[in-house]
């Protein structure tokens, strides 16, 4: 993955004094990684990538502070993260949509998993994750697919470090079960 760590909090600090290329990095290092995680809140990659756009405008506008306690990646995802359940609470009833919309909606979102997440082991472990709880997703998702650490992951998602500790040894486990139906070799996972 891109070398993203520090690089995001000094184009956000560049783009806070006035250089707009600091923002267009942010968007281009972090777009895609946000839209998939945003996408396990909503279910929908056409929502996701709103919600992602959102994130990005509320940085450009309202230009939150950011402090060095946790990672800029992990401060954005949970602004993200706000962005989603604020759109999950206004549209807590979702409207039908018609099967040749979700047949393009799922084509665009494998088309943008599949070039996010190249190597088949990863697929059959993405594909794996989705038949789990959300919560169980979101905690896998954080630490293996995008690297953060279980205290980053915390406060991503509002949760004590034990909580989290426990999150996902449970996910852990239910994603082994998921991955024994379809015989694949976990070792190293």
């Amino acid at each position: 993955m891109q070398n993203t760590l520090n690089n995001g909090a000094s184009s956000y600090h560049r783009f806070l004094e006035g250089d707009d290329n600091g923002i267009v990095e942010i968007v281009n290092d972090y777009k895609d990684g946000l839209i998939l995680y945003l996408n396990k809140y909503v279910s929908n990659i056409h929502i996701a990538e709103d919600l992602a756009e959102d994130t990005f405008f509320k940085l450009m506008v309202k230009k939150p502070r950011y402090t060095p306690k946790y990672t800029f990646r992990a401060w954005l995802y949970a602004i993200g993260r706000n962005s989603a359940i604020d759109y999950i609470r206004k549209h807590s009833k979702f409207s039908d949509s018609a099967a040749d919309e979700l047949e393009t909606i799922s084509a665009e979102e494998n088309a943008l998993e599949q070039s996010y997440i190249r190597d088949e082991e990863k697929l059959t472990i993405h594909r794996a994750l989705d038949r789990l709880k959300p919560e169980y997703r979101q905690i896998l998702w954080l630490t293996y697919f995008e690297g953060f650490t279980n205290g980053q992951a915390a406060m991503i998602m509002k949760k004590s470090k034990h909580q989290i500790e426990t999150l996902a040894y449970r996910a852990k486990g239910a994603l082994k079960k998921e991955l024994e139906k379809e015989d694949f070799s976990y070792e190293e996972y």
